[in-house]
């Protein structure tokens, strides 16, 4: 079968949908950086492929028709846009290293700022939206400039291997699951935990974290059960 006929089947169809969706949804809650970053889905079928929004959209003007599937070496195989060079280093090593089928990343505002901490990350026990991430984050501490290469990609992607979150030190994060409307959904919990913590630190006043024990048991609830995730990307399905 031709890349072509694979791009309009009706199962790449859908995740070109669910891909747009996730970036206009982005762009709705305030996560997009002008026409910078990227989402990506892989394709189901082990090729190596990949879906990714085009370069030079707006996340809140992207649709279905607009995404473009790539190879892993970043050349386009199917779609009527450019891709941006850079957009390839990241997330095809992720794809690659880390056996992630989504990969989320974006320098959204609150948990890039705490990338640009001392501690780097999210304190996972200090909100109980945060202790969702507890045991998911990996923290690349040494920032090493634009991701310009093929090495500087892998380089991020071996730091995270296991973790579905990285907080990449004075630069943004990425978020990883194995369904679009799972990491999108941790995406906008990530960065409303960040905000909470960021919000919390600027008063000046102690911090109160609960134990770690607690914070894997919280963990372990919210991710027993993603019916939660599935109904608000429905839900944002309905009204964006």
């Amino acid at each position: 079968m031709s890349h072509a006929s694979d791009f309009d089947s009706p199962a790449v169809q859908a995740l070109r949908a669910d891909l747009a969706l996730a970036l206009r949804a982005a762009a709705h809650h305030g996560l997009a950086e002008g026409v910078c970053n990227h989402f990506s889905v892989e394709l189901p079928d082990g090729s190596g492929r990949f879906l990714l929004n085009p370069r030079g959209l707006l996340w809140r003007e992207v649709q279905a028709d607009d995404v473009v599937m790539v190879d892993g070496a970043g050349t386009r195989l199917a779609g009527r846009h450019d891709v941006e060079p850079t957009a390839m280093f990241i997330h095809a090593a992720v794809h690659r290293i880390c056996a992630q089928a989504c990969v989320l990343h974006t320098h959204m505002p609150y948990a890039t700022a705490l990338t640009l901490t001392e501690d780097r990350a999210l304190d996972p026990c200090l909100s109980q939206g945060a202790m969702r991430f507890y045991g998911r984050t990996a923290i690349d501490r040494d920032y090493n400039g634009l991701a310009l290469d093929a090495a500087e990609g892998e380089r991020i992607a071996r730091g995270m291997v296991g973790a579905d979150v990285a907080f990449l030190g004075n630069h943004g994060v990425v978020v990883c699951g194995a369904r679009i409307d799972h990491a999108y959904d941790d995406l906008y919990y990530l960065e409303r935990a960040c905000m909470a913590q960021v919000l919390a630190q600027s008063t000046g006043r102690p911090l109160r974290p609960v134990n770690a024990e607690l914070s894997r048991r919280v963990c372990e609830q919210t991710l027993g059960e993603r019916l939660q995730s599935e109904l608000f990307f429905q839900a944002l399905r309905r009204t964006l």
